[in-house]
């Protein structure tokens, strides 16, 4: 099983419930949808053999934490640096994401930070010193609109 086609409705509920709460228990669970426990386990254990659940993870909120600007950096680079640049850019510490993508930008970096003065810093000191980027364009998200689920 290595794709959404071989899902059932029960799978699709499933991963549904641990998208919204992956610490979930299955007595929990078995009640929300109305299933045996040993079938969830069964399922769950299958999803997660097939590579379908790669882990189980928590979600942060970063502003609780002190980190209310969250900002998508376009960047261009020389094609000669990649690799490099790739390299340095995961080791960024503000840099939560480096994502290759097609259009007008080579990649896209998502980037959280306190205020707009550590991304002003973020931006001048680590990013534009990093040779072989060529261009910066920053987009600051103003409200995320979230759907997780699989449908």
């Amino acid at each position: 099983m290595k794709n959404i086609d071989k899902l059932d409705k029960l799978d699709i509920d499933l991963i549904n419930q641990l998208i919204v709460d992956s610490s979930i228990s299955i007595p929990v669970l078995s009640k929300k949808t109305g299933v045996n426990t040993s079938v969830l386990y069964s399922r769950i254990n299958r999803l997660v053999h097939n590579n379908i659940i790669e882990k189980f993870t928590i979600s942060l909120n970063r502003t609780k934490l002190g980190f209310s600007v969250k900002a998508f950096v376009g960047i261009n680079i020389e094609a000669k640096f990649k690799d490099n640049i790739y390299n340095q850019l995961i080791n960024v510490y503000e840099i939560m994401s480096v994502s290759q993508i097609t259009g007008r930008f080579d990649a896209i970096l998502t980037i959280y930070v306190k205020n707009l003065q550590d991304l002003h810093t973020v931006i001048n000191e680590k990013l534009n010193k990093i040779n072989g980027i060529t261009n910066t364009e920053i987009f600051i998200e103003l409200q995320n609109y979230q759907n997780d689920r699989l449908h």
